[in-house]
């Protein structure tokens, strides 16, 4: 048999014996947080006009905006080999810039204080 084959035998019967063992070891008592739909945390069947605390949300939206500036800095390094270099790192300086200055702005409103 030639080496490929070979790998995908292997691969096969290891997905297999994976697959089975991890059907069948479990223990099969899950209890009732298991079988809620939400884990978070939350009581599903309870009132959905509980009060929320807004300070999370903003945590969170923070989060999704610095991990977005991640993602349109991630081209950067292939920047410089661009015929105008200067242009790519020009616009990434303003995307930090402008972060920065949201974030400088957040801070100083008080935004980021978990607890007053």
């Amino acid at each position: 048999m030639n080496l490929i084959t070979t790998v995908i035998i292997i691969t096969l019967a290891l997905s297999t014996i994976l697959a089975t063992l991890s059907f069948w070891l479990p223990q099969l008592n899950p209890d009732a947080e298991k079988l809620s739909p939400y884990e978070c945390g939350f009581d599903p069947l309870g009132s959905a006009r509980l009060p929320f605390s807004i300070r999370f949300f903003l945590v969170a939206i923070l989060f999704l905006l610095f991990d977005l500036e991640i993602a349109l800095l991630l081209p950067l390094p292939w920047g410089d080999q661009l015929l105008t270099p200067i242009t790519t790192f020009s616009w990434a300086a303003t995307i930090l810039t402008l972060l920065t200055l949201g974030l400088a702005y957040e801070w100083a409103q008080g935004g980021l204080e978990w607890a007053e």
